[in-house]
């Protein structure tokens, strides 16, 4: 059994710190984001990590800050633990609370290294089209994702999985590859493995990337960003200068007819043919559609009470 301080914030890290909690580790601490004001009503929202602290009893901290936290740093010291485990804390770890654990810092990172070093790895990967991924357990260093890989899980990615989909099933691999990674070190049966200096990075995502650029990307690359953008923000473009966001669609083969038609125009929109949209090498089939200020609809409920006009050009 190891003494172990665990740091996390969403419900991908509350599925580790489930995982170890069942193995019966004892945790000492459980180190989460502040809460934050969440819906309509801006009421505070607790972490999933921090729920699940609650409802179990565990010692929760929530510093604003890490570094340059002498306090936090000096009681986390006084914890003497085994290890820290870190799954999606939000925060980058100062070199003082790295150095604490004896047997190290470990990160769950939900790719595998060195392949997307960052904080949107799983996005990315759909953005970019890839037909595989995974979870890599790895000893923390001060860099960013670049420390000596422990273990690897591989799977592969479907050709219509979201963000949020790929999001779930790593998040249970995550949690079941932590527990494996703290058997093999509480065993000392630990390989570390250098990553070497060919990686990518999948930095953070903004608000401009997820416009649909229908003049610059082919369909198949306007289903992987529409994929990857949910259900975090969204892709979107503009119907006569509302926006729109488009959630879930297909590709169809272009046809000739369309060929001189210009790309982002409305070719079809009713609620029998559903919305089609010319696209550089292909046709849209929209799936899943949110009007401006409204909720996500199934297209052919949407177009039942919504007009769109063939031959519009989204921009």
């Amino acid at each position: 059994m190891l003494k172990i301080v665990f740091m996390g914030t969403p419900d991908f890290a509350k599925e580790s710190l489930e995982n170890i909690y069942n193995e019966k580790h004892e945790i000492l601490a459980v180190v989460t984001n502040t809460d934050k004001p969440k819906g309509r009503g801006m009421k505070m929202a607790y972490s999933p990590v921090k729920e699940f602290a609650l409802e179990k009893g565990l010692k929760i901290y929530q510093p604003e800050k890490i570094r340059n936290n002498e306090k936090f740093i000096n009681e986390i010291k006084e914890m003497k633990p085994d290890v820290i485990c870190v799954v999606a804390y939000g925060k980058i770890l100062p070199k003082e609370i790295l150095d604490i654990p004896k047997l190290g810092c470990i990160n769950v990172h939900a790719s595998l290294l060195p392949k997307y070093r960052g904080a949107a790895p799983i996005q990315w990967s759909i953005i970019n089209g890839d037909k595989e991924t995974g979870v890599t357990t790895m000893y923390m260093d001060e860099g960013m994702d670049t420390g000596d890989m422990i273990l690897k899980e591989k799977v592969s990615i479907n050709e219509d999985e979201t963000t949020g989909e790929l999001w779930d099933r790593l998040s249970k691999i995550g949690g079941k590859l932590l527990v494996k990674t703290l058997e093999k070190i509480e065993n000392g049966k630990i390989i570390r493995e250098k990553q070497g200096d060919n990686f990518s990075k999948a930095p953070l995502l903004n608000k401009q990337m997820a416009q649909i650029k229908w003049n610059e990307k082919t369909a198949l690359e306007i289903k992987n960003l529409i994929r990857g953008l949910n259900p975090i923000m969204g892709a979107y473009t503009f119907y006569k200068e509302k926006k729109i966001k488009l959630w879930k669609v297909n590709v169809l083969e272009n046809k000739a007819e369309y060929n001189n038609i210009e790309n982002g125009t409305i070719i079809k929109a009713n609620s029998k043919e559903g919305l089609l949209i010319k696209a550089i090498d292909g046709i849209i089939e929209v799936l899943e559609i949110q009007a401006e200020n409204s909720k996500k609809m199934n297209i052919y409920d949407f177009l039942r009470g919504n007009k769109l006009d063939e031959g519009v050009i989204l921009n």
